[in-house]
């Protein structure tokens, strides 16, 4: 699963990385911490507009979606996308065939359980860059009000070697893209086939990783913060590596 973010990242660092120019700039806020349940509008590289970056809000609303109240309900069931399932899932198949796109981040949070305890983890490229997800999209409109919302899901697949140390509850973690795949994957032209060859875990070895503080749990303070991604100490028994 994938549920927390850092996207601590400026306009001119999206822009240089993708080649595409970031819309309504004004609306963006970087910040070290955002959580899906928060419905945060996070920057994205999209298939059918690939020079451009807009911004969409976390949690997928279908196309097939009947009212705002039932989209209310649904986006909170979509955060995440399994890899595995994407084609036979009524919520993702529509965008798996034709709104594809990539969320840009600097690093990811994820929880490791040993015993009664959930240690936080920080997960970043072992050379600091961008990491891009694979993620889904798709613009749907409120009928009565003619709103149109703009949102995403992040896909997941199957845990490699470190990821299964640290997510050892679920296995999973996001799907990462290296810069041929993020070609492809916002190639709406290729056969699903084809594409569905991009979904599986990165290597280990591209990524690093560290425990951080119990800030990154503490809903009363502010997590928008560098010290939410310091590395933090925990006592040794607690580590499961």
């Amino acid at each position: 699963m994938c549920f927390t973010v850092n996207v601590n990242l400026v306009k001119e660092e999206l822009e240089n990385r993708y080649g595409a120019t970031l819309i309504d700039p004004d609306k963006y806020r970087p910040s070290y911490y955002y959580n899906a349940f928060g419905l945060p509008s996070l920057p994205a590289l999209c298939s059918g507009t690939p020079d451009t970056l807009r911004l969409l809000s976390w949690g997928l609303i279908p196309s097939w979606t009947r009212s705002l109240s039932e989209a209310n309900e649904i986006r909170f069931k979509t955060f995440n996308a399994r890899g595995e399932t994407l084609g036979q899932k009524p919520s993702f198949s529509g965008s798996f065939r034709s709104f594809r796109c990539i969320i840009p981040v600097k690093g990811f949070f994820e929880w490791q359980h040993s015993g009664k305890d959930k240690i936080p983890w920080y997960i970043y490229k072992a050379g600091e860059e961008i990491i891009s997800f694979a993620g889904l999209y798709n613009d749907w409109t409120e009928t009565s009000t003619g709103e149109i919302f703009s949102t995403f899901s992040i896909v997941t697949t199957d845990a490699n070697d470190l990821m299964a140390e640290i997510h050892n509850s679920g296995k999973r973690m996001p799907l990462i893209l290296d810069k041929t795949g993020e070609k492809e994957w916002l190639d709406i032209s290729l056969p699903l086939d084809e594409i569905s060859g991009l979904l599986r875990p990165c290597p280990s070895e591209i990524l690093k990783a560290h425990t951080v503080g119990p800030l990154v749990n503490s809903r009363s303070s502010d997590r928008n913060t560098p010290d939410v991604i310091k590395p933090f100490s925990y006592n040794a028994g607690n580590l499961l590596f």
